[in-house]
């Protein structure tokens, strides 16, 4: 199993398990071997079977509820991960994060939190704790519930860096792009060399159809942040907006070059090819473009650029 070969190590594993079936340790690592060929049901099943040989395994709890978080059922998730919690707190694989994503999932946002917050040492009613699980809240699309712990972690705590830039991203993402722009002018007031606040003020003004201004954020936001393609994208959809394939062409060739797996950079560098009259370089950039979307490639920190 180390070595790679899991076929092999499964094959030897079922053969000790038709002599000895109650071979200590021998049901984990059969789950073990499951889990890393992403059989998650066939898994569970061999840590539970290892669990009712050893119920205070700890690992095999763990990964029992691991198991059945991966195949979609948090709710039968929860009660072994906790019990995991509950016979050693600091195991090697800690549970903290999938089982505050099991209480997000069946919205239990308020145990969620609390299990967010163990892992970062926060203490679970503060206002890093809100605004830790604001953001990952907003990373899976619970925009209620984002902009509730945003708003939470801002009233115990005005000043707290990031705070508003999480609630002016929530603001964007709910197409609210005027509560967006004051949220994010908030964040620069506070700090002032926020590259992702300029970032993200860009892409609002670019939804308010603000091209002028939207260029002036992106172009201190490339200033601070020079390595992140993001800025580049926008600057180029900006610079598409004001007829100016050229220059459009210069930031977002940039992009291409830093993040090649970035479709909605390739489909805007087509875009410019295309306004020059360079078809087959749009024609290719396109093309790039849609192969990249149809394989869901992840575009790095930009799959809001859409």
């Amino acid at each position: 199993m180390d070595s790679g070969q899991l076929e092999a190590s499964l094959k030897e594993l079922d053969s000790v398990a038709a002599l000895k079936p109650s071979t200590p340790g021998l049901q984990y690592l059969r789950g073990m071997v499951f889990y890393q060929q992403g059989k998650m049901v066939e898994a569970a099943d061999a840590f539970a079977r290892a669990v009712a040989l050893n119920p205070n395994g700890v690992e095999s709890i763990k990964m029992e509820g691991v198991s059945l978080y991966r195949q979609g059922k948090p709710a039968l998730a929860i009660p072994l991960l906790e019990r995991a919690n509950a016979l050693a707190p600091n195991t090697q694989i800690d549970p903290d994060y999938i089982l505050a994503l099991c209480y997000m999932d069946t919205h239990r946002y308020d145990d969620a939190r609390r299990a967010f917050s163990v892992q970062y040492g926060f203490a679970a009613d503060s206002a890093p704790a809100y605004l830790l699980a604001g953001r990952l809240s907003l990373r899976r699309d619970y925009l209620p519930i984002a902009e509730d712990s945003a708003r939470k972690a801002i009233g115990l705590d005005a000043n707290l860096p990031l705070a508003h830039l999480l609630l002016g991203e929530v603001m964007l993402a709910a197409g609210r792009y005027d509560e967006a722009v004051a949220a994010f002018g908030q964040e620069i007031d506070l700090n002032p060399l926020a590259g992702a606040a300029y970032e993200r003020l860009g892409d609002a003004y670019i939804h308010r159809g603000d091209f002028s201004q939207a260029s002036v954020a992106l172009n201190k936001a490339l200033l601070l942040e020079p390595s992140t393609t993001g800025p580049y994208i926008l600057q180029g959809k900006v610079l598409l907006k004001q007829k100016n394939p050229e220059m459009a062409r210069v930031y977002l060739e940039r992009a291409t070059k830093m993040d090649p797996m970035n479709y909605m950079a390739h489909s805007l560098l087509g875009q410019a090819y295309r306004a020059l009259g360079r078809a087959d370089d749009a024609a290719r950039e396109t093309e790039k473009a849609v192969q990249l979307q149809a394989t869901d490639v992840p575009n790095s920190d930009h799959e809001k650029y859409r």
